[in-house]
């Protein structure tokens, strides 16, 4: 007579855990790309932080963040962390940026101010205040590269480059006329409805709506700011008689400046891409 031999009944714990084992070992190489594609933005954060306490031997601290901030970029290139592209992406936007900082910062606009003294400045605002929108561009062009962006259905240029000139033309005129940033960000809604981040971490391709990233990283800037104004980087009108936590309508002030930063990037990508398929190969 055959008896029948009971086979073993794998556990839940021994069915589930290889995938969580995955799981958690893709969210820590994701952790590690992105602390690597904040190589810019965290050393100068971290120069920012340490400014009021290194000894600067009489040099003004608005310009050692500037020469400390060249010098960072200078080392990315020499190392190859950063191409030479990607430096002139920067460098756009570091001028876009210190136009918006010299036009915020005037006595008739107010809307944050710079009080420590310096000699690298323009207008009244140090220029190392124009690497700080540039640590964007740079996170942006280095996550770019290591979690292999690919982006799914994005608008055409003709409506991307007319919504990201109006998002940064309302930063000027909200102070004379109607602030449009809800109308604006609803057009962002309706552009991007059907845009999709496409990324890989380790094998597995991951997407997520593209205006969803673009809110999640406006988050953590406006986090990264209170940091900021914190140690003085620079100083909000409500902030000068003691700090306080800067107002969460500001959210949506660097969710729209990363809209802007994402188009920028983006439409750059994009434009290089389609001229390269174009050039013929040259065989030597």
């Amino acid at each position: 007579m055959n008896t029948a031999v009971a086979l073993p009944t794998p556990s839940l714990a021994g069915y589930y855990w290889p995938a969580v084992r995955a799981g958690v070992w893709e969210f820590f190489v994701f952790g590690l790309k992105e602390a690597r594609a904040c190589i810019f933005a965290g050393s100068f954060f971290v120069l920012l932080l340490l400014s009021k306490h290194l000894p600067l031997f009489g040099l003004a601290r608005y310009d050692f963040l500037c020469l400390a901030a060249l010098a960072l970029q200078v080392v990315l290139l020499l190392t190859g962390i950063e191409s030479r592209d990607e430096a002139l992406t920067l460098g756009a936007f570091h001028i876009i940026g210190l136009a918006l900082e010299i036009f915020k910062t005037q006595p008739a606009i107010g809307s944050w101010s710079y009080p420590e003294a310096g000699y690298l400045k323009v207008a009244g605002v140090p220029l190392y205040s124009g690497f700080m929108y540039a640590a964007v561009a740079s996170y942006m062009c280095q996550a770019w590269r290591l979690l292999r962006f690919d982006l799914v259905g994005y608008p055409s240029y003709w409506l991307s480059v007319p919504l990201s000139v109006a998002i940064y033309l309302n930063f000027f005129t909200h102070h004379f006329f109607i602030d449009l940033r809800w109308l604006l960000l609803a057009g962002v809604l309706l552009v991007f409805r059907r845009s999709w981040l496409r990324f890989t971490v380790i094998e597995q391709e991951r997407s997520l709506p593209l205006v969803l990233t673009f809110f999640l990283v406006g988050f953590f800037i406006w986090v990264a700011e209170n940091i900021s104004t914190y140690f003085g980087a620079w100083v909000y009108p409500e902030q000068r008689a003691g700090w306080q936590i800067v107002s969460f309508g500001k959210i949506s002030s660097w969710t729209l400046l990363v809209i802007i930063s994402g188009m920028i990037v983006a439409d750059l990508k994009q434009f290089r891409e389609k001229k390269s398929t174009r050039s013929p190969s040259v065989h030597g």
